[in-house]
């Protein structure tokens, strides 16, 4: 089966971003910030190490070494098993992240038990950890980690193990005790001041996605309301479309009007006229689910292309068409109106500003096909490019005007692809869509049929 909307409405009528763009939104920000908690305990690791080789061997403070490497060998194992982890799961929730916070307290409770307790100057990297968990986690999972740490150092006091210091607070920073709480100072400053800055650049860009993705909300809801709205106004024109149509076939046969060659075209162009009115009814009700005919023919990219531009001159006042087809070798699709209401809604704008000459070039560029569209009217207006596809932002002061490009872009991000448009160097403007191959071709098995 091939893998291709079926209208215009069809692709704008579902409110809800596309399942990929939904799993970026959940999976993100959780995934960064275990990045950041790994990297963290890579640090930890390291510093816990130089850490307890200093003060065993530059200060002959004995320590217990054994147990202490192997509490340092277990956290660099849970951090090898995060990093595999994160890496074939790259799903992280708000429990693993508790979890992994927990870990790094029990680890660094066991190292403080290990080497003097709630004496250690080192016992206030709890606060580190407090810090990271009012940041990274939920509200109750952030007093969780208060109340363990509290409890922890509270059990540290009662049965932690005292080293053998010296009594020398008097001498400042000479003083080991006092050199230690300097140290563990300067850590958490640095690491909060780095890690805390990265977390919460992470925090902004989900805000950003959410806001990004609400506006895309309301832009879907807002089409919606549109497409009800022409599929009203198709039904109510019907009616008077097919009588206008029945007297002009009766005026085309009157005595009156066949004896005159200028009323006759005048008539034929008429009719002509309301036939192509009828077929854009038609084709509102089909792409709001009315009427539906037979399935969508199948076609190749070049063929679809050349009879959409030759449709659209034909049907339009336009003196010059530079219509150039560079696609290269041809694959097979299925003829969508959504891509060629979408395609001719771009090149009706490039006309209006553009009477005299309007260019249409496609170019196939890997697994995306680009359209650009080029004339040579005034061009974009700076606030115009700023606001590229928000409904209501026009230059032609028509009330309601502005939506054709807002369509466009909504259609184009629908089929997974983008927009792009700007002023040309040499006077005109251009408007680039650019859409995935995979989302307008056939199956792969069925593709590669080569250009006549």
């Amino acid at each position: 089966m091939p893998h291709f909307p079926t209208d215009t409405v069809t692709l704008l009528q579902s409110p809800q971003p596309p399942a990929a763009t939904r799993r970026g939104m959940n999976d993100t920000t959780g995934r960064k910030n275990m990045q950041q908690l790994i990297e963290l305990r890579w640090i930890a690791a390291l510093g816990q190490f130089a850490t307890i080789l200093v003060v065993h061997f530059g200060f002959d403070i004995p320590l217990p070494l054994k147990p202490m490497l192997w509490l340092l060998g277990g956290l660099v194992l849970f951090n090898a098993i995060s990093v595999l982890r994160l890496r074939t799961h790259p799903e992280v929730t708000n429990a693993e992240l508790l979890v992994a916070v927990l870990v790094d307290v029990a680890m660094l409770t066991g190292q403080l038990y290990l080497s003097g307790g709630a004496t250690n100057p080192f016992v206030f990297l709890y606060l580190l950890q407090v810090t990271l968990a009012a940041v990274l986690l939920e509200a109750w999972s952030t007093w969780t980690i208060v109340a363990i740490t509290g409890a922890c150092f509270a059990g540290l006091a009662l049965f932690g193990r005292p080293l053998a210091l010296p009594l020398d607070h008097d001498r400042g920073l000479w003083s080991p005790y006092i050199q230690g709480m300097l140290l563990c100072f300067a850590l958490n400053a640095a690491l909060l001041v780095v890690f805390i800055s990265r977390i919460s650049a992470n925090l902004r860009a989900r805000d950003a996605r959410l806001a990004d993705l609400r506006q895309r909300a309301a832009e879907e809801e807002h089409i919606v309301r549109m497409g009800l709205l022409a599929s009203g106004a198709a039904h109510e024109l019907g009616t008077p479309l097919a009588t206008l149509s029945v007297i002009l076939g009766d005026w085309a046969h009157l005595p009156s009007f066949t004896s005159e060659p200028d009323m006759l075209q005048e008539i034929e162009e008429m009719q002509a006229q309301v036939l192509r009115c009828k077929s854009i009814v038609s084709g509102i009700l089909l792409s709001a689910g009315e009427a539906r005919g037979d399935s969508p023919a199948e076609t190749t990219m070049r063929t679809f292309l050349d009879n959409l531009v030759d449709e659209w001159k034909v049907t339009r006042s336009v003196s010059s068409v530079d219509y150039r087809n560079r696609f290269g070798d041809d694959l097979r699709i299925v003829s969508d109106s959504a891509i060629k209401q979408m395609v001719c809604n771009v090149l009706d704008n490039a006309l209006e500003a553009s009477p005299t000459w309007v260019g249409l070039e496609a170019v196939r560029d890997e697994n995306m096909l680009r359209l650009t569209v080029t004339d040579r009217g005034p061009g974009f207006a700076p606030g115009i490019l700023q606001r590229l596809g928000t409904p209501y932002q026009s230059t032609k002061g028509r009330p309601g005007g502005g939506l054709g490009l807002f369509l466009v872009v909504n259609v184009a991000r629908t089929l997974g692809g983008s927009v792009d448009a700007g002023n040309r160097a040499d006077g005109g403007a251009f408007v680039t869509v650019t859409l995935p191959l995979a989302a307008i071709t056939l199956d792969e098995e069925e593709e590669g049929i080569d250009a006549d």
